[in-house]
């Protein structure tokens, strides 16, 4: 089974989140503050790990929603 994933990358000027394997963005922001902001909204309701790009396209970091956090 793979694993759900969106992506927070550079487009162009701005910045988007795009899920795993999608051609096109979930959504496109001005910058990459926000598009974390709504990507990691995003990856909470979907149960997805949020991986953030830099603009280089290399992985900087990751986020797993608060909901796949282990509870003690």
């Amino acid at each position: 089974m793979s694993r759900k994933e969106h992506h927070v990358v550079p487009n162009g000027d701005g910045w988007s989140v795009k899920k795993a394997g999608a051609t096109r963005a979930s959504v496109n922001t001005n910058t990459k503050t926000e598009a974390v902001r709504i990507g990691y909204v995003i990856s909470q309701r979907q149960g997805s790990n949020l991986r953030i790009h830099g603009k280089d396209g290399k992985i900087q970091s990751a986020k797993k929603p608060a909901s796949s956090r282990r509870k003690r």
